[in-house]
């Protein structure tokens, strides 16, 4: 099954996601199909929270990818943000 989750980088308390699509079976930080976006918990000022491809997601569930509970968050976060821009 595909997957669409985080992947985590950045340094040691200070997380960075990319937001990936995989398949389930691969390790966290392992393979991946594509990248589709970026989520910085620590965001200050004028950083980006979160960059997210909307079009490429839709195409992905469109052809039965699953999100993660976070990533639908995160989803709908950058789905709105998109609108009102």
């Amino acid at each position: 099954m595909v997957k669409i989750r985080l992947t985590r980088g950045g340094a040691k308390k200070r997380p960075f996601y990319h937001i990936i699509v995989t398949d389930s079976r691969s390790a966290r930080d392992g393979r991946n199909i594509e990248r589709v976006g970026y989520f910085n918990p620590i965001a200050a000022g004028q950083d980006k929270r979160v960059e997210l491809d909307v079009e490429r997601v839709k195409f992905w569930i469109e052809r039965g990818a699953q999100m993660t509970e976070k990533v639908g968050a995160l989803y709908k976060e950058a789905a709105k943000s998109a609108t009102a821009a």
